[in-house]
């Protein structure tokens, strides 16, 4: 009888083998489908942005200075100078970053993973003793000869992303001096990955069902360090195993991420994952270091790629005027902070704020080549100690011109608000930027 049965349960393991009509997996519903695909896609638009590097002329290990102002890529920082790489370790090879004696003036190193994650930074901040000199950056338990005065960090995956920034200040030139002394040097020859091929698509174009044809690409070449995604990862390949040959599926999964994931991620947008708004800005819960919000990294990758940890930044998004219209080109828009909270209160560093459309998140062209308002703007104060930004197509009636940003005529767009080593409610997420005014 004991026989019997485990025969029994054999033949019901290999579905049945005897019947010939297969047994059919659950198809799996349309918001496990959305939600398969918003992880994807945090992955997939790195890849995009890995591709299009190495087609603009990056090298493995090797750091390209960036002329301030000359990035691409959603939502740039143009109080920097960049400095840019992809850098590759491994068991036997480290790379070394030398970084120049660097006073009184905001700067960084950043690694990040595959999927948009921070893994390390290297400044005073973090290396109060040596905050300059040379850093081994290894593969975590590699066995590699390092200079004696080489400060070693450990990297968890062997490739990752570099931005290292230099704030302008007020001295632009002596920035981009010290841009171009950080030096990368290989130590051995680390083994060098096929960059994935996954699609290039233009950010008002998301992929749809095609973005599954290249999960395997994406997955398998970057592992995601977010304990607790497993079963999405699995959704994933699940999802692409069933539409590898199967038309309908395929439109069926293609169907669902226009009609359901794109509003999610749309409405999602509007506080950034699982942040917050208020007075027309949103600021994220999480930057930098996402852990399980996977939705709040895709949207960050989409509209902010490389974004940094919230303890070296901090940025709200205003979309909104004061009666929660779209902010437009058509109209003109104020923003006054009070004397008691003014920008400069909440930024260790510097604060600055630009503009950028609503699709591509690109600053906006206009005639002055005017893209930011910061302190190097030199924007006038008032009588009162309070500090009031314009943004409008022709300046204001008395605007002094440092404290007005030119917008385009009928551009619809919105306000990135950047605290640099922010402070006080910023640091806490107590304060919120004043609501925009709409003047006419």
């Amino acid at each position: 009888m004991k026989a019997l049965r485990c025969t029994a349960a054999l033949l019901l393991a290999f579905g049945l083998a005897l019947n010939s009509t297969p047994v059919r997996a659950q198809q799996v519903s349309d918001e496990e489908v959305s939600q398969a695909y918003i992880y994807l896609l945090g992955r997939l638009l790195v890849t995009r942005q890995q591709q299009l590097d190495f087609q603009d002329g990056f090298k493995w290990n090797e750091l390209i200075h960036r002329k301030p102002g000359a990035v691409d890529w959603p939502n740039p920082n143009l109080d920097v100078a960049y400095s840019e790489a992809w850098v590759a370790v491994d068991e036997t090879s480290c790379t070394i970053v030398t970084v120049p004696e660097i006073k009184d003036r905001y700067f960084t190193v950043q690694f990040l993973n595959g999927w948009g994650e921070t893994l390390a930074n290297i400044n005073e901040r973090l290396f109060p003793d040596k905050h300059s000199g040379d850093f081994a950056m290894c593969l975590r338990g590699a066995n590699v000869d390092l200079p004696a005065d080489a400060t070693r960090i450990d990297l968890p995956v062997k490739y990752s992303r570099v931005l290292a920034r230099v704030a302008l200040g007020s001295d632009p030139d002596k920035a981009v001096a010290l841009q171009h002394e950080f030096k990368f040097k290989a130590t051995g020859t680390p083994q060098l990955p096929d960059i994935p091929k996954t699609p290039i698509f233009d950010l008002d174009r998301l992929p749809g069902a095609e973005a599954f044809e290249a999960a395997a690409a994406a997955l398998d070449s970057e592992p995601d360090l977010s304990l607790g995604l497993e079963p999405l990862q699995a959704q994933v390949r699940s999802i692409a195993a069933a539409i590898k040959d199967n038309a309908a599926e395929r439109q069926r999964v293609d169907g669902v991420i226009k009609s359901i994931a794109f509003p999610e991620l749309a409405k999602a947008g509007a506080i950034i994952g699982h942040g917050v708004a208020h007075n027309g800005w949103a600021r994220p819960s999480v930057v930098g270091e996402y852990g399980l919000d996977y939705l709040t990294r895709t949207l960050v990758n989409n509209g902010g790629i490389w974004a940094n940890i919230k303890p070296e930044v901090l940025y709200y998004r205003g979309g909104k005027d004061e009666s929660g219209a779209d902010l437009t080109g058509d109209h003109s828009y104020t923003l006054t902070f009070p004397k008691d909270a003014l920008p400069s209160r909440f930024a260790k560093y510097f604060w600055s704020v630009i503009a950028v459309d609503n699709t591509h998140f690109r600053v906006l062209p206009n005639p002055m080549n005017r893209f930011l308002l910061n302190e190097q703007t030199h924007p006038e104060y008032g009588a009162d100690g309070s500090l009031t930004l314009y943004f409008a197509t022709e300046k204001p009636s008395g605007a002094p011109d440092g404290n007005w940003l030119p917008i385009p005529k009928g551009q619809k767009y919105r306000l990135t608000f950047r605290f640099y080593g922010p402070i006080d409610g910023v640091a806490n997420g107590t304060y919120w930027p004043p609501a925009l005014a709409k003047v006419n």
